[in-house]
């Protein structure tokens, strides 16, 4: 279920790679069984969580650049109950969420960790 460009970031060399990142989590997919367990863990997060964010990434496909792996970035839910929040995550999952959906013309973005953090190194 994700894409190539997505797991290139987790790797440091592609192409020398075995290529194996989420083989396993992409079979709770297939199954019955599996798809009951993602629905359990919503459903925890339902119960437990205070905040919920989605884990979302670029298409570098679409820009025809050099670079190949794609930016991945965590966006906030905010507005509403958690069930709410929850169930319209589970709308979004495989699905493009255009950059104007998230974000308005001219609006304040809180960043959290965008360095890597040398200190005073530079």
């Amino acid at each position: 279920h994700l894409p190539e460009q997505m797991k290139r970031r987790f790797y440091r060399n592609w192409w020398k790679s075995k290529k194996k990142a989420f083989t396993k989590a992409c079979k709770k997919w297939e199954d019955d069984l599996g798809k009951k367990e993602i629905e359990k863990d919503l459903g925890q997060i339902k119960k437990y969580c205070c905040v919920v964010r989605l884990i979302c990434h670029t298409q570098q496909k679409l820009l025809r650049r050099r670079q190949k792996k794609a930016h991945i970035m965590e966006i906030q839910l905010n507005g509403g109950s958690i069930a709410d929040k929850v169930a319209f995550a589970r709308e979004q999952f495989e699905k493009e969420i255009p950059v104007r959906a998230v974000f308005a013309q001219d609006e304040m973005i809180d960043c959290i960790g965008v360095t890597k953090g040398k200190g005073f190194k530079g």
